[in-house]
């Protein structure tokens, strides 16, 4: 998750006085993970670390909080809440001129009255310029969080209703970098989400040898002519994943087009049509829920496959 430091200079620049609240421990259960943070400033916030009445206490405090603040806060006994577990919860309140900056990637500082930094923390510190993972925790009075990066490039061809929902319904979640590419300005809505790229293109295909190798894509134009191409040039280029919007009939027909093009198939295999878990529905948000699913189960898969490997 990490440390969005781009976030909060945007939050600082907009709103001023912001404060940061983040879970760093847990004990038994949880309404969020560790890491899982919200921003909060006068008449407003953005994020969330579980809702509920924790969140609203901490909104309500956490502005007057001076610098920075290490707190204990226990769900059943303190809030009434049934989860009945206890969380960590670290409060900074940050300005104009107080905004943090990184080292090697990682944000780090004391939080609980130390000023020297533990030799713990220093070899945590140099293993991360070695590449290692740096996990949200507090060691020894010091806050550590990796920056934030986003993990997976997100290629969504055609911004249509299905493109719409599909953007809208995954720009919150941390891991995408979303690319969004279309024939003109104005097939896009007024409001992009903040983080995703928007790519107006009178040849949206010109655009796929663009695209890291390691991408993932979503083809949902307004033009079966236009899919098709895209395809083609995908299966030229190379991907970490292809999906395409369509009944077993288009994909029937495309299969037959892809081959004649020249692509094995095993080749056009690797595009996954239809996309969407049919069981929902073919409602614009309904297919953005089944897509999204889809690729959240491949976070999970990579993420455990990191956690493993460090």
């Amino acid at each position: 998750m990490g440390f969005d430091l781009n976030a909060l200079e945007r939050a600082v620049t907009e709103h001023g006085r912001v404060a940061r609240v983040v879970i760093t421990g847990i004990q038994g259960s949880s309404p969020r993970e560790i890491g899982a943070s919200m921003l909060v400033w006068q008449g407003g916030q953005s994020g969330t670390i579980g809702g509920g009445a924790l969140e609203f206490e901490l909104a309500k405090s956490v502005l007057n909080v001076a610098d920075k603040r290490l707190s204990r806060h226990a769900l059943g006994p303190e809030l009434g809440q049934c989860c009945g577990g206890a969380l960590q919860i670290v409060t900074e309140v940050f300005e104009q001129n107080t905004l943090p900056t990184s080292r090697d990637g990682v944000v780090v500082r004391a939080v609980d009255g130390s000023h020297t930094m533990p030799l713990r923390v220093q070899k945590l510190l140099k293993d991360a310029r070695g590449g290692a993972l740096i996990e949200t925790h507090v060691c020894q009075g010091w806050f550590i969080e990796a920056v934030h990066k986003t993990t997976r490039a997100l290629w969504v061809w055609g911004a249509g209703h299905v493109g719409r929902a599909l953007v809208n319904t995954l720009a919150p979640l941390p891991e995408f970098a979303t690319t969004w590419i279309d024939t003109s300005e104005d097939r896009f809505p007024n409001n992009v989400p903040e983080d995703v790229t928007k790519l107006p293109a009178q040849n949206p295909a010109a655009l796929v040898k663009h695209a890291p190798k390691n991408a993932e894509h979503i083809i949902l134009t307004y033009s079966h002519a236009l899919d098709l191409e895209l395809c083609h040039q995908l299966l030229t280029h190379d991907f970490q994943f292809a999906g395409l919007i369509g009944s077993k009939s288009k994909w029937a027909r495309f299969q037959s087009r892809l081959a004649a093009l020249g692509h094995s198939n095993a080749q056009i295999s690797r595009i996954t049509c239809p996309i969407g878990n049919p069981v929902l529905g073919k409602h614009p948000q309904a297919i953005a829920i089944g897509v999204g699913s889809s690729l959240l189960k491949t976070s999970q898969t990579v993420a455990q496959t990191q956690r493993n490997s460090a």
